[in-house]
C-alpha cells in the first residue's frame, strides 16, 4: 500500500491545460508563433513558463522581456473565469481520506495560480498547507526534487506520483517513485514509454492503488 500520493496540478486535479494553452496559441500567434492547440500542449504542457519562452523564441517567437509576466497575468484572468475540476476528483480524495492516505500537490506552476484554480474548486483548504511549488523549491520537473522533498515532508516510503505530462513522469521515474499517468487527450503512448502506468479515468485511480 502506497504512504502518499503526489498529485500536479494542473490537468490532474483541474482541467487547466487546454483553457492555458489556448491563452497562449492566441498570445504566441501576436508574436509571430502560429500553433495549433494540439501543437501548442505538446510542446509546452508540464514545463516551467520560463522553458516555454526560451523555446518559443526559439520557434521564432520574438517575445518581450516581460513576457512571462504578461502571460501568466493573461492565463490567470482566463482561469479565473472558470477552471474545472478533473472528472473523479473529489470521489478519489474521499476515498483517499477514508483509507487515511495522506496525498498532496507538487506542481511546476506558481502557488498563486493553483490558489485560483483549486480555491474556486473548494481544495484550497486541502492542500494549501501541503503544496510543492518549483517556484518556491526553485527546481522544476522534470527535476526530481519535487517529489522527493514532498515524499521527505511526509517521511512516506512507498509514494506514488500522478502525472499527465513527460516531465512529471520522468521526475518520477528519476525519484524511484512509481507514476500513474493520466491521458486525457491522446494515448498516453509517449508517457508509458517514459515508464509509467497510463490510465484514462480518474475512477480507474483507486483499484490502481489497491483501494
Amino acid at each position: 500500500m502506497h504512504d502518499l500520493v503526489i498529485f500536479d496540478c494542473d490537468g490532474v486535479l483541474v482541467d487547466s491545460e487546454v483553457l492555458s494553452n489556448q491563452v497562449m496559441v492566441d498570445n504566441l500567434a501576436g508574436y509571430g508563433l502560429h500553433l495549433s492547440l494540439a501543437e501548442c500542449m505538446s510542446l509546452f504542457v508540464g514545463g516551467t513558463m520560463t522553458g516555454v519562452r526560451d523555446k518559443a523564441r526559439e520557434l521564432g517567437a520574438d517575445l518581450p522581456d516581460d513576457w512571462t509576466d504578461q502571460i501568466y497575468s493573461e492565463i490567470y484572468t482566463r482561469l479565473r473565469t472558470g477552471t474545472p475540476l478533473v472528472d473523479g476528483i473529489p470521489e478519489l480524495l474521499a476515498q483517499l481520506d477514508a483509507q487515511g492516505i495522506p496525498y498532496c500537490v507538487a506542481s511546476n506552476g506558481r502557488p498563486e495560480k493553483m490558489q485560483i484554480t483549486l480555491g474556486q474548486n473548494g481544495l484550497w483548504e486541502r492542500f494549501s498547507a501541503v503544496m510543492f511549488s518549483a517556484h518556491v523549491l526553485g527546481s522544476g520537473k522534470p527535476d526530481p526534487t519535487l517529489f522527493l522533498t514532498a515524499a521527505q515532508h511526509f517521511g512516506a516510503t512507498s509514494p506514488v506520483v500522478i502525472e499527465d505530462s513527460e516531465n512529471g513522469v520522468t521526475a518520477a521515474i528519476r525519484a524511484n517513485m512509481r507514476c500513474l499517468a493520466y491521458a486525457a487527450h491522446d494515448d498516453g503512448a509517449r508517457l508509458a514509454a517514459l515508464g509509467s502506468e497510463v490510465f484514462t479515468d480518474m475512477s480507474h485511480v483507486p483499484a490502481l492503488l489497491g483501494l
